[in-house]
Formats: structure tokens, sequence, C-alpha cells
């Protein structure tokens, strides 16, 4: 798609020491209730690096038309779009519609560089418009769906009715059950003519604020808070640019991402988007809330997404999306690293978990005994309990066993850990049973679960008066990096291994796998000691 350079603002600028890859505009919603607070922040947009600004007339407590819209103006450092959004579209004004509409009108002939006009009175609008609209004025008409998103072929029909009503950009915004609604979206976005901007709202559509840099989308929005919001699901400006990379995405940037319900606290992002700018590989990496992982693959087949990370409930599921499975993740039954060949878009399946958690452990081991690394494992012959018996459970459990761990399995229920038991020759408990279980002393505990995990940080998976019997507890759970079950163990004099290593170690293999380049260990290090 061309997307014509409507305003000086969106074309090339130069970005930490770049020039930027795509012409797709930020836009930093400005919602506050006086002119006042809204003209403070526009000024923080522009210093955030904002193209433009949209300013959310219908969120103001006391609003003179006329000389607050010239103040506006007058005072932003950059272009205005201005919204006047009513309840009937999601907004917050509730008055008479006529007056609404003259405000428009009014904003437009004072100076206003974009007007938003919903659809729904979009063509009148623009009828009472014509020959009077300023040149540098851009009409966008708008149309928002709070409950679903269309076919492929309602949305097309959605986007002619917009460009039939006389819009100079077209908008809408559709709702996300599933994160393969946005995949229509992008359809329509790719293909589009004209300038275009198509978003999906909440946790599932976020893909759509982001990747639209990639697919030729006109303008996103960024949030110049967290959670302060003129949308569900939109990230701050900040994460858009700093984290994201936004300025440095093209058509050709490759598309990775963590998949996993829930998936919003995962530190993955942060750790390949750095990695991926520090020595200029071009992809993105982004947070995938997937409830169906067979239907996510069918949906993305194309090799724009090209590798994944996947993380709890759809380890053991993703097994069966791959065209072939390494032979350890097989062995495991599980896979932790998915990537698409580009010469035929097969899905390849690896684990990188095991290593990682059994390093992490080894090394907490030798530390606790003060020996070096030697050819042995400290592992060999310890009773090693693994709380779960998912994906990340039978990865801890293959490897202890491979290290020639005695091991024990304790799971909520007693049939999968005895499944998961009988696989690698250990015993089953139920989780009930474990509060009660010291055969001996100086055993380690592993916990696979997301039992102690943010939000919930006060649970933990065993009581504190079980832990003394254990010489080193590490948990998977690396939001919070001290857990609950960690702080416990500590007190009751366990060596503790947080799941920042294994998530440091699992990272390795897969970023290699993703780039084809040597981990920046050093780096991976340097990010997550932040965390």
């Amino acid at each position: 798609m061309e997307s014509p350079n409507l305003l000086v603002a969106s074309g090339s600028k130069l970005v930490s020491g770049s020039m930027r890859k795509n012409p797709t505009l930020i836009c930093v919603p400005i919602m506050g209730e006086s002119v006042d607070k809204m003209v403070v922040d526009m000024g923080k947009a522009n210093a955030s690096g904002a193209d433009l600004v949209e300013i959310r007339l219908d969120g103001l407590k006391n609003f003179n038309p006329r000389e607050n819209i010239k103040t506006l103006i007058k005072e932003s450092p950059v272009p205005t779009l201005f919204t006047y959004r009513p309840i009937w579209e999601g907004g917050q004004y509730d008055g008479d519609e006529n007056k609404r509409v003259d405000v428009l009108r009014l904003a437009m002939e004072l100076g206003a560089d974009y007007i938003d006009v919903e659809l729904q009175v979009a063509r009148e609008f623009n009828d009472s418009v014509r020959g009077k609209k300023p040149e540098k004025c851009k009409v966008i008409v708008s149309s928002h769906n709070y409950q679903y998103t269309p076919s492929v072929e309602d949305l097309s029909n959605l986007v002619a009715r917009i460009q039939a009503s006389g819009a100079d950009i077209v908008k809408f915004a559709t709702t996300a059950l599933d994160i393969t609604d946005v995949a229509r979206v992008f359809q329509i976005t790719v293909h589009s003519q004209v300038p275009i901007i198509g978003l999906v709202m909440g946790e599932r559509g976020l893909i759509s604020r982001i990747l639209c840099a990639k697919f030729g989308g006109f303008l996103t929005f960024g949030t110049l808070e967290n959670g302060i919001v003129s949308a569900p699901g939109q990230p701050t400006i900040k994460d858009l640019l700093d984290l994201y990379n936004f300025r440095q995405m093209g058509p050709d940037t490759k598309v990775f991402g963590i998949i996993g319900k829930p998936v919003g606290h995962s530190k993955s992002p942060i750790l390949y988007n750095e990695a991926f700018k520090s020595v200029g590989f071009n992809g993105v990496f982004v947070h995938l809330l997937v409830d169906d992982i067979a239907k996510f693959f069918q949906t993305y087949s194309s090799n724009d997404f090209a590798g994944f990370s996947c993380t709890i409930p759809h380890k053991e599921a993703a097994v069966k999306c791959c065209d072939e499975v390494d032979t350890v993740a097989k062995s495991i039954g599980a896979v932790n690293c998915i990537i698409r060949r580009q010469s035929d878009g097969k899905l390849f399946g690896y684990n990188t978990d095991y290593v990682g958690a059994i390093s992490a452990i080894e090394d907490g081991l030798r530390g606790r005994l003060n020996v070096g690394g030697g050819v042995s494992s400290g592992l060999a012959g310890k009773l090693f309990v693994v709380i779960g018996a998912g994906g990340a459970g039978k990865a801890l459990a293959y490897g202890a066993k491979a290290k020639g761990a005695r091991v024990v399995i304790a799971n909520r229920t007693y049939d999968r850990a005895r499944e998961l038991a009988e696989t690698v020759g250990g015993h089953a408990l139920s989780l009930a049973d474990l509060e009660n279980f010291n055969p001996e002393d100086g055993m380690v505990l592993a916990n696979t679960t997301s039992i102690g995990m943010q939000p919930k940080v006060d649970e933990t998976p065993i009581p504190k008066h079980a832990l003394g019997h254990y010489a080193l507890v590490f948990d998977a759970v690396y939001t919070p990096k001290i857990t609950r079950l960690l702080r416990e163990a500590e007190e009751s004099g366990a060596t503790i291994v947080s799941g920042v290593e294994m998530f440091i170690g699992q990272a390795y293999e897969q970023y290699e796998r993703f780039t084809g380049l040597p981990a920046p260990k050093e780096l991976f290090q340097k990010i997550m000691a932040k965390y």
C-alpha cells in the first residue's frame, strides 16, 4: 500500500542514528479534563516522539469551543487530530448532535490537521464542508465495533462504505475475541489502495497496534502512560518506540513472539527486541495471547511469522502443531521453541527448557557445595521433586532423570503425576501429600506450575514447614523474581534458584535458532539484572 505523505511529520526522521523504515505515524491520545492539562500533555507527547496528537474534546469538563480549539491548535507542537466522540460510538459526548458536528467544522476552519468523523454522520458532514475544506485538513472517517471482528468480506464492504462517504483516510476499529481475528485486519490493511487505519481492540488485538508498521497502516495510537487509554489495548508510545523498535519495522521485518495464556507478564519481548536491536537483526518480538494454538498456526501460516517461544499452557499441544519435533522435545512431550523453515514453511519444534533449568539448578548446587564445574552432575543420586506435570514439569523430570537423579512428580491431579512418573521411571504424589513427604534430607524441589506468579504472589505450592528437608529449591516462575516459595525456602536454609536463571538459559538457544547468530549472553544477563 502506498500511504501518501499527508504531513511533513510522516516523512523520514532520524531515529537513534538511523532512518525510519516505515511511514506509519504514532498518534498520542490527549484526554485531559482541562485545556491546561491537554497543553501539558501535548508537550509530553512531542518530547516522547509523537508524530501527532488526538485531542479528545469529549473529555473536556468546561468546553468553550472557539476559544479552546484556537488555544489547542496554537499551543500544539505537533499536528492535531480532533475527535469529539459521542456516546453512541463509545465516547463521552452526550449532547445535541448538530452542535457536536458544528464543533468539528469549527476545528477544521480554525486549522486542525485532521478531523475524525464517525461513518454514521460522515456523508452529511462531508457534503456540508464541500468546497470549504482547507487544503491541509484531512478527514478520517471512522467506524468502531466493540463486539467482534467481522469477516474479510464484511470488512471490505465496510472500507468501501467509508471511502464512499468522502473519507481522505479510512479508519476502523474492531474487537478481538481471538488473536486470529487480527489476521483479517492485516489482510485488509496490506491490500488497501487508500490510507487506512485498521486496529483491533483488547489484549488479543495488541499485535494490530504494533505490526501495522509492517503491514502499511497509516497510524497507530501510543499512550503517554500505562493504563490511561482512549481505547482498550493501546500500548504506550515508550513501548512502541523503545521496546518494539517501531520506527525500524518494514514490510520485510520478521515477526517472532511468545505464545501463552496469560502472556502479558512475559519479559521475552524485552530480552529479544533489545538483542535484535543490538546487532541490527530485522525482527520484532511480540506477546501473543493465544487461546487455541492449532488455530493460531493455521491462521498465521506465512513466512512473515518466523519463530515462537511457547509457554503455559500450550507447550504440550504445540508438539502436535509441528511438522517435525526434535528427539529431546519428543521424549519430553513438550515444545517451548518453534521455528518456521523459510524454504517450505514447515514448523520445527524444540525444547530448550530443560537445559536452561537443569544448568541453573546444577550451578546452584555447585555454589552450595563450593565446587567448580566438574564433569559429574550434582544431581546424580539426588531425590528430585518436581511440582507440576505440564510441559515445564516434563522437561525438568526428563532433564533430572538424564543427570542421574531419582525423580518424584507431585501434581494437583494424581493421575497426571502418575502418568509422567511412569514415563520417566519415577514416583508420583498428589500435591496435597507433598507437605508430609520427607524421606530424606538434601532433596531438590522444582516448582514448574504458575502458583505464585503475578498477580497471585501470596500463593505457594508447599507450606513453609515442609521446606526444611530440601537443599535447593527452584521456581520456574520469574514474575516476581523472588516468589513466596523462594523466600520461605531461603528462610528455611535452602539454596534458591529463581526462574530468571532458567529463563535466560532457555533463551540462549532460542535466540540462536531465531537469528542464526550467537546469543549475546552478557547482554541477556545485563537486561534481566534489572528485573
